[in-house]
């Protein structure tokens, strides 16, 4: 396209920009499987051949976003990818909050809710369990449960998952401050109204509105780009209120007392140790992430139990990296074969063969008689 193509097409746009369609977000075809109070969780439709893997996926997003992140647009969508190559892909919707869902706790939905989405998407495999990803927030969330609840967790994968709350990032610093009174605002406000919470995301990046207006006027000859950005500021601007009680256990019990690096968390009464996660267990994290640094979600690998691991450190942001037309290249192909490489569960290992020599019992066994 010329110069003046452009510049023609650029000024098309942006005079026509507030009779310009909204953008189509969450379109993969989907059923509702299970639903409780204000949550749902989906099943996108297999594709035509079926599904190819033994194990399903379930995709665990932030408590305070909408799932369609992942399914953000045709061609530009995860969950339309992962059923592309042959995953059966179940999805966590965690609806709306109303006020009396206020009372709501960190339990119930990391445990309970967390745990029946599980245990249907786990029906649906031959194994009896689903690969677990979790994403920010719900990234935190399948941690805690994977720790206390591991039976259907055939792997675990975390993506900008914040574990560790002792860095000096802007949202620690302020929630552990005296002047973050969290008692009054939930009195005040019940559940955490999700405007607090967007204003709160846009102190990290105060100057982000100016620079979107500016990156808008240079590319808006562009209409893929146009229709990607818009369907990414549906989204952006299409948040969640937190339930309040499940509010203050989260700032209590994690940003204040860190308790997934001490050891002093809890699930329903039971203490949330990551040594206990030893199912295979992959780690993304994002260099320029501001919103989980990378010294929140790193610190993951060195506490958890399990001998099959890995980290994968990538250039980019907490969203642009996820859901980019590169992250849909490069980053979930890995993620896909991560979980076809643990598709079956790992062949027990074999038992030394005691050395036996004719006429007598085995080396061990006299060993052990003889008490050495």
């Amino acid at each position: 396209m010329t110069e003046p193509t452009k510049e023609a097409k650029r000024w098309r746009n942006l005079l026509g920009m507030v009779k310009r369609p909204k953008p189509v977000v969450g379109a993969t075809p989907a059923d509702v499987v299970h639903r409780e109070n204000k949550w749902s969780l989906l099943r996108y439709r297999p594709r035509a051949e079926g599904v190819k893997y033994a194990t399903p996926v379930l995709l665990v997003p932030s408590l305070i976003n909408r799932h369609y992140v992942l399914d953000l647009q045709p061609g530009r969508s995860v969950a339309e990818a992962l059923v592309a190559r042959g995953h059966d892909v179940f999805i966590i919707d965690w609806g709306t909050p109303g006020p009396e869902d206020r009372h709501l706790s960190f339990d119930a939905i990391a445990d309970g809710y967390i745990g029946r989405a599980l245990r249907v998407a786990s029906q649906h495999g031959t194994r009896g369990k689903a690969h677990v990803l979790g994403y920010c927030l719900g990234g935190t969330l399948a941690v805690v449960h994977a720790a206390v609840r591991p039976a259907r967790v055939a792997s675990l994968t975390v993506l900008a998952a914040p574990v560790s709350f002792t860095d000096e990032g802007l949202l620690s610093t302020w929630t552990r401050s005296e002047t973050f009174d969290l008692g009054a605002m939930l009195d005040a406000t019940g559940n955490v109204p999700w405007q607090l919470m967007q204003g709160a995301f846009q102190m990290l990046r105060p100057t982000l509105p100016l620079a979107k207006a500016a990156h808008v006027l240079d590319r808006a000859w562009d209409d893929e780009f146009l229709d990607g950005f818009f369907a990414l500021e549906a989204w952006g601007n299409d948040n969640v209120s937190f339930p309040g009680a499940a509010y203050r256990r989260y700032i209590e019990g994690l940003y204040r007392a860190d308790g997934l690096m001490q050891g002093t968390f809890t699930l329903s009464g039971r203490p949330v140790l990551l040594r206990n996660i030893v199912c295979p267990t992959l780690a993304v994290t994002f260099a320029h992430d501001n919103i989980v640094p990378e010294e929140s979600a790193a610190p993951l690998m060195a506490r958890i139990g399990s001998a099959d691991k890995q980290r994968v450190h990538l250039p980019g942001g907490h969203v642009g990296a996820v859901i980019s037309r590169k992250a849909l290249a490069t980053l979930w192909p890995t993620i896909s074969a991560w979980w076809a490489a643990h598709d079956a569960e790992p062949a027990a290992a074999a038992a030394p063969e005691a050395e036996v020599v004719a006429g007598t019992k085995p080396r061990a066994k006299r060993a052990a008689a003889k008490g050495r």
